[in-house]
């Protein structure tokens, strides 16, 4: 059973029970994942920009999507129209594959990994998490790596407050620190 079913049929009516919910579209989902890449000190090159987008669509399945500058800001020395980072939004069946791999193979391999920091939720329902370099992986080619990159993913999903988002996310499988 994939994570898209395993919701449907077992953490939706799970969830709705613990927060007494009759309606099961009341329930919290994940809506999107949102996976974004900044440049940096590359932005200049064309080449590792587009390394840096061939690693994105590797690891997510979807073409991602080049970022432009909106403003110039001359501390950073950027201008505006200048190339700034790459997005991805995963949705519907590409999300639930992306959460699974996620959960079950990238995190826990990790050195040292106990589980993720609490501190990524905003108190709307969502819940970041930044990863220091994208070679965790597995569709990630060692040999080829030119440049160690991070990414930020954040969870953006319908749930009214950060312990309904850390429920959902439990139940789908991430590995939250424990408190001791």
């Amino acid at each position: 059973m994939n994570l898209q079913e395993k919701y449907k049929q077992e953490i939706n009516p799970k969830l709705a029970k613990e927060f007494s919910l009759d309606n099961y579209l009341a329930v919290p989902n994940v809506k999107k994942v949102v996976i974004n890449m900044g440049l940096g000190a590359m932005a200049a090159d064309k080449g590792l920009i587009a390394k840096a987008s061939e690693d994105l669509r590797v690891i997510s399945g979807q073409q991602p999507k080049l970022n432009e500058a909106r403003l110039s800001i001359a501390g950073f020395k950027i201008r505006k129209g200048d190339p700034i980072g790459l997005m991805v939004t995963l949705r519907g069946k590409r999300m639930y594959q992306f959460l699974e791999k996620l959960f079950k193979i990238v995190l826990p391999r990790f050195r040292d990994f106990r589980g993720v920091p609490l501190s990524g939720f905003d108190g709307q329902g969502n819940y970041s998490l930044g990863i220091s370099e994208q070679i965790v992986f597995p569709e990630i080619d060692y040999a080829k790596i030119d440049k160690v990159r991070g990414l930020q993913i954040t969870f953006v999903t319908s749930a009214k407050d950060n312990e309904q988002v850390k429920r959902l996310l439990e139940e789908l499988g991430m590995p939250f620190v424990k408190n001791n």
